[in-house]
């Protein structure tokens, strides 16, 4: 169990780093830049390759193996670190965005490969619980890393060093990958099935309606849509606004590199991690409904902030403890939400665990991203205290929608398949 964590954690560390790079760094650059709300708001369309891997991924769930989709994808982004490298973000400010596109696109096809293998190492209720904590913990760290770590130092080592050190960690992850005894379990998809059984996965490929009839027949995927298109979308308001709101009034960016970059996550970290812990104890259901609640009044106590518009230190200590309030609980969150998803995929047959898994990924990422470009906009146009409440009334709802869904049968099939016999 430690080797497949182990495992897991630095491949969603490396995912996380463009994560990292575009939601912290880009952001301050270009508010500094004096580039206003709307138009940041609208570089979230470079995450846009991860709404479109689900396209790709049965032709990741039928060919090769995970291990060879793995390495090169990493190889891939270690060659399009090291051109970033050669950019200068002043003068090339659209080849730092290709460079940023190129490194979304292949960070969600390695995704796609390191969920199906997920889901197919994590085994029982237990095994499940830490696997994705390892995800979402990974995946936080490397942010945490690329958008906090990187930003504090980039004006001491500069954009292109920056981006030499980031080639040689995809490089040693390569290489880990390739001679790590975790997948030695796997066989070579489409090369070693007989002429039938090619043929008809063949068919079944140019078919994809009947792949999208199987992912929504699986048990539980229907509610699970719809929880994962919803969830974060008052979260990701607030989460995404009120950094620039304290940059505007309260902070300088490098404050808020290391207060919202580094100390938020590493207590969004923490929540990730404790959501692993509490699954082993208690049901999922019961988790969710009191998180969401709690999500809920922290929500109400951030909004309040914003009627503060003159900088103090009890002002800018609020700020960070409300910060960190809201990342540890979205952390806390997000492992129960991961753990849900992998939960449904699992009941999937093996041959669509991973396009089922990319599914519900997609959506969730669909729902994140759709909303974090408009939320520029919504504070453009009515101001942040309107905004907010807006994001408070959809954190609200949320939490009801989880709270009936728990006693109205939505969520129990769920707690029923996690008891021990």
């Amino acid at each position: 169990m430690n080797d497949k964590l182990v495992f897991l954690g630095l491949l969603y560390f490396v995912q996380g780093i463009p994560y990292g790079l575009q939601s912290s760094l880009l952001p301050l650059y270009l508010r500094g830049a004096g580039h206003s709300l709307t138009r940041i708001g609208f570089t979230k369309i470079l995450y846009f390759p991860w709404v479109l891997k689900v396209l790709w991924a049965p032709l990741v769930d039928r060919v090769g193996t995970k291990r060879r989709w793995v390495v090169a994808t990493v190889c891939g982004l270690a060659l399009t670190c090291l051109s970033s490298a050669a950019l200068a973000p002043e003068a090339h400010i659209w080849g730092v965005a290709g460079t940023l596109l190129a490194m979304n696109t292949l960070a969600s096809v390695q995704d796609i490969a390191v969920d199906g293998a997920a889901v197919g190492l994590l085994k029982g209720r237990g095994e499940l619980g830490l696997g994705n904590t390892a995800q979402v913990v990974g995946y936080k760290a490397g942010s945490v890393f690329a958008g906090g770590g990187l930003l504090a130092v980039i004006d001491v080592a500069g954009w292109s060093w920056m981006f030499v050190l980031l080639t040689f960690v995809y490089s040693g992850m390569a290489l880990f990958v390739w001679g790590t005894p975790v997948l030695d379990h796997e066989t070579v998809r489409g090369q070693q099935a007989d002429g039938t059984k090619r043929g008809g996965q063949g068919g079944e490929a140019l078919r994809p309606w009947r792949i999208w009839r199987k992912l929504l027949a699986v048990p539980g995927t229907p509610w699970t849509v719809l929880y994962v298109l919803t969830y974060k979308l008052g979260e990701q308001g607030a989460v995404t606004m009120f950094p620039l709101f304290l940059l505007d009034h309260h902070m300088t960016a490098r404050e808020l590199g290391f207060w919202n970059g580094v100390i938020s996550m590493g207590f969004s970290i923490c929540g990730s991690s404790l959501g692993g812990l509490l699954l082993a104890q208690f049901s999922i259901g019961a988790l969710m409904r009191r998180v969401f609640v709690l999500r809920t009044i922290s929500m109400v106590f951030q909004s309040s902030l914003l009627t503060v518009l003159e900088p103090s230190p009890l002002m800018k200590g609020m700020a960070v403890l409300s910060m960190s309030v809201q990342h540890f609980l979205g952390g806390l969150i997000t492992t129960l939400t991961f753990t849900t998803m992998m939960h449904c995929t699992q009941r999937a047959e093996e041959s669509i665990q991973a396009t089922h898994y990319s599914f519900l990924a997609t959506l969730e990422v669909l729902g994140k991203l759709m909303f974090g470009a408009l939320a520029g906009g919504l504070v453009d146009w009515f101001g942040f205290q309107v905004a907010f409440l807006f994001f408070l009334s959809l954190s609200a709802g949320t939490a009801l929608h989880v709270w009936t869904a728990t006693f109205t049968g939505a969520l129990r099939e769920h707690q029923l398949k996690e008891q021990p016999k």
